[in-house]
């Protein structure tokens, strides 16, 4: 198995954290894709592939329309996503995904945090680089025979097909999202979620006070209501 089922095997747990919250960036998402692509779905792939990730995580469908609803009124604030890089204690770089309507009030927070916990927020490119930026669908199994669809990904830019409990993953540069999910749905092949996700290159290995250390500055940042996803390079 290569790097992106080792990555997925050990974030699986974190990922999205309490239902509430998974709801609020699940939201956040809509407003940017509806504001990018219309309302849609049928027109506007990101926003298709944000409303099956709804329903993966049990958001019911009163709320996604309400959100759709919400994201089309021409007065209701966009939310600009950013990216925010930086240094933990003892070397560990950390990337920072938010999506916020106050981009001040958002700098402030997150480097308030990395200040707080030793660590220092950094400028645009400082750890970036350390990380690749991947696309990821989880799909129905049934049916698929995984080492012919793996082949057949290749040609779409596939990198890593494996199969977990919950179905087949297929993992891809960022870029290639919108060619796999084209041929996906070409296929008519059930999506059962996809999104995006960085990989860092190389982890360091940390011992168990210093892994509190660390954890202690995660949690800040990821208790932050403009936080979509933190990434970083501390072996898990």
């Amino acid at each position: 198995m290569g790097r992106a089922f080792e990555f997925r095997k050990a974030r699986k747990l974190k990922r999205w954290g309490a239902m509430a919250k998974t709801f609020t960036r699940i939201g956040k998402d809509i407003v940017i894709a509806v504001k990018e692509g219309g309302p849609s779905p049928e027109t506007n792939a990101r926003l298709r592939a944000i409303i099956q990730n709804a329903k993966t995580a049990n958001m019911p469908k009163d709320n996604i329309e309400r959100a759709i609803k919400r994201a089309s009124d021409k007065n209701t604030e966009n939310f600009k996503e950013v990216l925010f890089e930086g240094y933990g204690p003892h070397g560990i770089a950390v990337l920072v995904e938010a999506a916020t309507d106050n981009n001040n009030r958002t700098v402030a927070n997150i480097r308030s945090y990395f200040n707080k916990c030793n660590g220092s927020l950094g400028t645009s490119g400082s750890v970036e680089f350390m990380f690749d930026h991947t696309c990821n669908f989880r799909i129905n199994a049934e049916g698929i025979e995984i080492e012919e669809l793996e082949l057949e990904m290749i040609d779409f830019g596939a990198e890593e097909v494996f199969m977990d409990e919950d179905g087949i993953l297929i993992y891809a540069p960022f870029e290639s999202f919108g060619a796999i999910q084209k041929e996906l749905e070409g296929r008519h092949i059930e999506i059962l979620s996809s999104g995006f996700e960085r990989i860092p290159q190389v982890t360091k290995k940390l011992d168990e006070e210093q892994v509190a250390d660390i954890e202690k500055l995660l949690e800040k940042i990821e208790d932050d209501d403009d936080v979509q996803n933190v990434y970083h390079t501390m072996e898990e």
